[in-house]
């Protein structure tokens, strides 16, 4: 359990460090979009590259951020039960969630989306529009790396649940203190 929980932990600093860099995204998101507005409506002018810029921005702050959202239990969930239960009882029905929910999603989105991304890497796919940012690679990226990165956290979740269950860690949410409830 020793060895698990030191790997929970990487996979744990690696959604940080990948979290702390991706809030930066964030604050260029909000400079480019306030650009394209005041090239827009102050001077008639508008970039495609820029337009585009946004929605690559967007994506990728959503997309690689999911992982670190997890880690600090920041996703949609609903608390009505949830909330006054044992940290036990919640590491059970997360360990249940993980195995049929997430992972299941994560593999889906892998294969679903590994023949776009491959064949968009083989063929040197160009920019979405003319004029457009040439990254479309990259872009088409995002679903596979969100589902790896996503699956590898709910992995690293799990090994703290199963921690719990255990009686070897008062939560499996390390980011949280295991008395305080959600929201």
């Amino acid at each position: 359990m020793t060895l698990l929980l030191r790997l929970a932990d990487a996979a744990d600093a690696a959604s940080r460090g990948i979290g702390a860099a991706l809030k930066w995204l964030a604050v260029l998101l909000v400079l480019v979009q306030f650009a394209v507005v005041v090239l827009r409506y102050v001077y008639g002018s508008s970039f495609i590259w820029m337009q585009e810029s946004v929605t690559y921005l967007h994506a990728t702050l959503f997309m690689l951020a999911i992982a670190y959202t997890y880690l600090l239990d920041g996703h949609v969930r609903v608390d009505v039960l949830y909330a006054g239960w044992s940290a036990r009882r919640r590491a059970a029905v997360d360990i249940i969630g993980i195995l049929v929910g997430v992972l299941p999603f994560c593999a889906l989105m892998l294969w679903a989306s590994w023949p776009d991304v491959s064949r968009s890497w083989a063929l040197g796919e160009g920019p979405m529009q003319y004029g457009g940012l040439p990254l479309t690679p990259l872009f088409k990226s995002l679903l596979p790396a969100m589902a790896a990165l996503l699956a590898v956290q709910a992995l690293s979740i799990a090994i703290r649940a199963a921690a719990v269950l255990a009686g070897r860690a008062e939560t499996h949410f390390p980011a949280r203190p295991a008395a305080s409830a959600h929201g």
